[in-house]
């Protein structure tokens, strides 16, 4: 690796501090990396002599630069299936029975071109690193695939394996012909970490442990998975309280509530990240920050399924890790992170606006009073970067700061969307403002998205072939 100048940027936001509003923010200012971390961050004029000579030099005076974006929850192969005419109009578990059956002609092929698609997408969004939860494996899929995949676009990789092993014959969701067994489950998630997991500072690839929920496997499934992942220093995730019907069911037949039923089964834990947490509680709320439990936002699919709006303020200031997660393909349809900050911006603002008016000290406040304040654009770009990161147990990337991870992200200000924007707040104008794509991604050092074009791929025949394979499998279905 070599070295690389991001010089006289305009705007750096370096969220360096836990708490947004006291984070750096720097003007004029310059980023010098040495092989894949950053050597220098600061104003241009205190930069040292010898970073001139860097081997590439990017002139910034146009752009905001910020940390690279973090997406915690995502399900790649399902850019497969977006806007599918017959779920356009589900909620969850009507959307789940409607794609089953077509997610059972996945292929390996399918696998690896899908999460490339999925991954461009995020990458030309300034997305640098990312989880994917794949769980269904038929027709010989394995996480391999995704894998070599992430390898090949240069893309910082959180691979998750997921699992169904309770099909409708025993009173899950998935089909019966879905589904695997356990002991090979288990097996072959052992065989992944051996495999492939680095702990290392910078590693380019993790690998997680990942029922996929309570719905779709058993409860000695969920504890034996924990077990293997503490056992090697693995992560664990899975969906949680994505709705009401997914409340009921946990109710129905745990006879708890989703946190509790998680706490039961060793799933809570700084180790531990759940998707959604839709309807999480305030007794799930105050268990979650005990124990320092994630959780992976998904505004946009939250919307697309009318889950509801996820209390995400109140996790916040209990002290809950909260990152972004744009989910699934087919039920958001799609994977723009900065469109996700800005979705969950605005989810909750109205959340807080629909609640009822508040007293305090004498003065009656409406909801829409209170509103603009539960969620600020430095608020949200923080949950898609340092909250991200955090959530996926890493202190190596999310803000930049002299020996992180060089992950980060250039956006061009002097274009149509930030007329009128920039020249007032860069970085609030990134969120409020129409969502840009990337100009620059930068990951581990490497320039990955150079002018907004992609680098490591040739999008126009993977397009081709991804859309080619998406009829395919549709038609198999019917």
């Amino acid at each position: 690796m070599g070295t690389l100048l991001i010089h006289h940027a305009r705007a750096i936001a370096t969220f360096d501090n836990a708490a947004p509003a006291q984070s750096t923010e720097l003007r004029d200012a310059s980023i010098y990396i040495e092989g894949n971390r950053i050597a220098f961050i600061g104003a241009t004029a205190d930069l040292p002599p010898h970073a001139l000579q860097a081997e590439e030099v990017i002139d910034a005076r146009h752009h905001l630069v910020t940390p690279g974006l973090v997406n915690t929850h995502h399900h790649m192969y399902q850019s497969l299936t977006r806007a599918i005419p017959e779920v356009q109009n589900a909620e969850l578990f009507g959307w789940l029975r409607g794609l089953y059956p077509i997610w059972a002609g996945l292929t390996p092929e399918m696998v690896h071109v899908s999460t490339q698609i999925a991954m461009a997408e995020l990458l030309l969004s300034g997305c640098t690193t990312s989880s994917d939860h794949l769980y269904i494996y038929p027709n010989g899929v394995r996480l391999d695939d995704s894998i070599e995949a992430a390898a090949d676009i240069g893309m910082r990789f959180v691979a998750t394996r997921g699992s169904m092993s309770v099909g409708q014959s025993q009173g899950g969701l998935p089909p019966d012909r879905v589904v695997e067994r356990e002991d090979f489950i288990l097996k072959d998630t052992q065989r992944l970490i051996e495999q492939y997991h680095d702990a290392a500072h910078g590693a380019m690839l993790n690998v997680a442990v990942a029922p996929c929920s309570p719905f779709s496997v058993s409860r000695d499934l969920m504890r034996e998975s924990a077990l293997l992942a503490r056992t090697y220093g693995a992560r664990l995730h899975t969906h949680l309280a994505e709705n009401d019907h997914d409340l009921a069911y946990s109710r129905e037949k745990f006879g708890c509530t989703p946190t509790q039923y998680a706490q039961d089964l060793g799933w809570l834990g700084h180790d531990v990240w759940h998707a959604h947490c839709v309807k999480l509680d305030d007794e799930g709320i105050g268990l979650f920050a005990a124990s320092r439990t994630g959780v992976a936002h998904c505004p946009c699919s939250n919307m697309r399924l009318a889950s509801g709006i996820a209390p995400v303020r109140k996790m916040l200031n209990a002290g809950v890790p909260v990152g972004l997660g744009v989910d699934g393909s087919a039920s958001n349809d799609a994977a723009h992170m900065v469109n996700e900050a800005r979705q969950a911006l605005l989810l909750a603002r109205v959340g807080r606006a629909m609640q009822p008016p508040e007293v305090r000290e004498g003065r009656t406040f409406f909801g829409c009073d209170l509103g603009p304040a539960e969620m600020t654009a430095r608020d949200a770009l923080s949950v898609a970067t340092r909250g991200g990161a955090q959530v996926l147990g890493r202190a190596d990337i999310g803000h930049l700061a002299v020996g992180m991870c060089a992950d980060l992200v250039l956006f061009d200000l002097d274009t149509l969307g930030f007329a009128g924007g920039a020249v007032h707040d860069p970085v609030g104008s990134l969120l409020l403002c129409a969502s840009p794509q990337a100009d620059y991604t930068v990951v581990n050092g490497n320039v990955v998205v150079r002018e907004g074009h992609l680098e490591t791929v040739d999008l126009g025949p993977l397009m081709e072939r991804h859309n080619r394979l998406a009829r395919q499998l549709a038609e198999g279905a019917r």
